[in-house]
């Protein structure tokens, strides 16, 4: 049980790093997605494809 909690968290903790990097990245271009807990939880559940499909909802939306 505790293995699976450090998992997660290890997961959490990458995917927002994943997430300040696109915001630095992005930022320049003004395709910012929000770091709230539920992007960062949904990036960190799904992996890259969460990330991506952020990405082309903000282009698609906005």
């Amino acid at each position: 049980m505790l293995k699976q909690v450090l998992v997660l968290f290890r997961k959490i903790i990458v995917s927002s790093f994943l997430l300040y990097g696109y915001n630095l990245i992005a930022g320049t271009f003004g395709l910012m997605i929000p770091i709230n807990i539920f992007t960062v939880l949904l990036v960190s559940i799904l992996g890259l494809p969460a990330l991506f499909s952020l990405m082309i909802i903000l282009i698609v939306v906005f």
